[in-house]
């Protein structure tokens, strides 16, 4: 489970965290794309223009995606970890580990930061599943 961090909420503002708070990851995740499309804005984090060099070293690579290559015996548990790192509904991770525990490897999620990339993978080696990095 991921730290939780301590934030300091303002009075006006706490019966509305409060409220989100309690929200299933599911439900949370469906009420940012809401509010971005609503407003015209991105939850994602603001990203800076990479600097380069004229002349230097290959740059190095910072966008990783995960891909589900086995499901291994635990595979209740694959179908959680892959619920919660994708926010998908239970038939859609349950169709995506079948399709991986059939032999054909399921992308989980694109575009992401090696930190990230990693403590996916460390959550679906827990669940007994096998992950790739690319």
């Amino acid at each position: 489970m991921a730290e939780e961090i301590k934030v300091d909420v303002p009075a006006k503002f706490e019966k509305l965290v409060d409220e989100i708070e309690k929200m299933p990851i599911v439900e949370l995740a469906e009420l940012v794309k809401v509010l971005e499309n609503k407003f015209g804005v991105s939850a994602a984090a603001p990203v800076a223009p990479a600097v380069t060099a004229a002349v230097g070293p290959a740059e190095e690579k910072t966008s990783f995606n995960v891909e589900l290559k086995e499901v291994g015996v635990q595979k209740i548990e694959v179908i959680k970890v892959v619920r919660d790192v994708t926010a998908k509904g239970l038939k859609e991770s349950k169709d995506l580990v079948d399709a991986a525990a059939a032999g054909t490897a399921q992308m989980i999620k694109e575009g992401v930061k090696k930190e990230e990339a990693d403590e996916i993978a460390k959550k679906f080696t827990a669940a007994g599943a096998k992950v790739e990095i690319k």
